[in-house]
């Protein structure tokens, strides 16, 4: 049985990242990953803020594509257009990516098993594979949202199904400077995207509580209703897991500590977790360094109250966000656009909105009393609690 300081069990941009910080500290580290290949198959609409790059590295190379705005589209086809002059958003080439982060990790020291999957955990830092027994001090569950190591401590979570197709068409129809969004309370609290690559390329993909037969019936109507999808022909179908976030969850237990999506670290409203992920994963390599040189592991308590102090709040006020429009109906969502966009939310939004921190938004809207216009005075009440 081989020893370790620490083992991380799977090796995705957030536990790859996690890996290169501890193992630049001089960590004998290893990454366990049950794939074959890192990053196969595609599991994410690969559209990451542009705060991704003060996070984390992201070379030019898989930069796909750079978006400015967004047009959100009711249910009966309101449209608000919202946008910046500077980027908002990188469509990154995602598998590549996940490559790119694994091999800086190895190149900074750490050991990269791949197909070696975990299929049990033991007290004192034992980790069970077909191929191979692994020890360590401390054990990181970075293994997705049905990970392994976090149903050793936690409840089985609960989660949304995503899928999304790659497009093509044989015309220039799609405007490379930004997405679509659309909200439907068939899918809430779900929603549909169309995010270009090229402009004869494009991602199309939704979440929801459907099952994956229901999320594709979802995207061929839409295929077959907008005009720019008429002549596209589907070059890949992807599927995967969103995991709902959970305020509740339990990250940290004895010698383990999770991460990424296996410690429900993601966006309420999105469902989009990297780059909230990579900070935790910073925020994780500085206790659990700490835990190892004190050998006092009380010392990776510190990563659990440090992620929470820094996006409680955010958190807190997207699920509320959540909870409203799961609450409408497409007559309720149709008029709140029609009074955002009297309102001229459309100028609000634009200056201060942000794909991955929405609370600097909603206090805007308190400010300014439009918020009070389109959702009802109790949920209002909660919202506004949120900063008491």
């Amino acid at each position: 049985m081989k020893k370790y300081d620490i083992a991380i069990v799977g090796a995705g941009p957030v536990g790859s990242t996690f890996a290169r910080n501890v193992a630049d500290k001089g960590f004998d580290v290893v990454m366990l990953e049950k794939k074959r290949e890192i990053g196969i198959p595609l599991q994410c609409a690969g559209l990451l803020g542009q705060k991704i790059k003060e996070i984390n590295i992201l070379p030019d190379e898989y930069v796909l594509n750079q978006v400015y705005g967004a047009h959100i589209h009711s249910p009966s086809n309101n449209i608000m257009n919202v946008g910046k002059k500077n980027v908002q958003a990188y469509v990154i080439d995602r598998v590549g990516y996940d490559k790119y982060l694994a091999n800086l990790a190895v190149d900074s020291g750490a050991e990269l098993l791949l197909n070696h999957k975990v299929t049990d955990s033991y007290l004192k830092g034992c980790l069970k594979t077909k191929e191979a027994d692994i020890q360590a001090d401390i054990i990181v569950g970075a293994d997705g949202h049905s990970s392994v190591i976090s149903s050793i401590f936690n409840d089985k979570p609960r989660s949304f199904m995503a899928a999304q197709y790659l497009i093509e068409t044989d015309q220039e129809v799609f405007d490379r400077d930004n997405v679509h969004l659309h909200v439907d309370d068939s899918i809430s609290p779900g929603f549909l995207w169309s995010i270009p690559v090229t402009s004869s390329r494009a991602r199309i993909g939704l979440f929801s509580n459907m099952n994956y037969t229901e999320l594709n019936n979802v995207l061929a109507k839409f295929m077959d209703t907008e005009p720019m999808f008429k002549t596209a022909k589907i070059i890949k179908k992807y599927q995967g897991y969103i995991p709902i976030y959970d305020p509740k969850k339990k990250i940290v237990d004895n010698r383990t500590i999770l991460l990424g999506d296996a410690a429900s670290q993601v966006k309420p409203t999105t469902g989009g977790g990297l780059l909230i992920g990579f900070e935790c994963a910073k925020i994780a390599a500085e206790s659990v360094s700490k835990a190892l040189e004190m050998e006092d592991y009380s010392y990776l308590k510190e990563y659990e109250n440090q992620t929470k102090k820094r996006f409680k709040n955010e958190l807190r006020v997207q699920i509320e966000v959540q909870k409203i429009f799961e609450s409408m109906n497409n007559q309720d969502l149709d008029e709140m656009f029609l009074k955002l966009k009297e309102g001229n939310a459309e100028e609000l939004i634009s200056k201060y909105g942000d794909m991955d921190t929405q609370s600097t938004l909603i206090k805007e809207m308190i400010k300014n009393g439009l918020l009070f216009s389109i959702v009802p005075k109790l949920l209002t009440r909660r919202i506004m609690g949120l900063w008491k």
